[in-house]
């Protein structure tokens, strides 16, 4: 059982252009993690009920929610799914998404970006509903 979870984790592995070096998908998913984050204008990352849960047990954030990595040939594909603040221009956030993602992985792993799609899996109307109830707070009391 060993030698099977051995060879998934090899399977998993991204073997960089420089002879000896493995990059594992996980680590080029957290780098565009990270970069996603940093966005203006994206409220989260969608990782589905299985990611959710497993955030909640581990008390942690995880940085690759929501990332799917695939590579072949040194090219790396890379789809990230995420929920957009109210407001925001859906276009533009997707344009910079893919532009930091793609920069930072290739900067950091030496690995071409083929590919970088961006799925908005929902919008983020909490903050909404909040500002109407501060409204209508407001009103009350006057």
């Amino acid at each position: 059982m060993n030698e099977n979870n051995e060879e998934l984790k090899k399977s998993e592995e991204v073997e960089n252009g420089t002879e000896g070096i493995k990059i594992s998908s996980d680590v080029i998913a957290i780098i565009a993690g990270v970069a996603v984050s940093e966005v203006p204008g994206v409220f989260g990352m969608n990782g589905g009920f299985a990611g959710g849960i497993s955030e909640v047990l581990k008390g942690k954030k995880n940085l690759a929610k929501g990332i799917k990595v695939s590579s072949e040939n040194n090219n790396t594909k890379i789809d990230v799914n995420i929920v957009v603040e109210y407001g925001v221009r859906i276009p533009d956030v997707a344009y910079e998404i893919q532009n930091r993602v793609k920069t930072a992985v290739e900067n950091m792993t030496g690995l071409k970006v083929e590919e970088v799609n961006v799925h908005v899996q929902g919008v983020n109307t909490e903050s909404l509903t909040s500002e109407e109830n501060d409204t209508n707070q407001e009103e009350n009391q006057n």
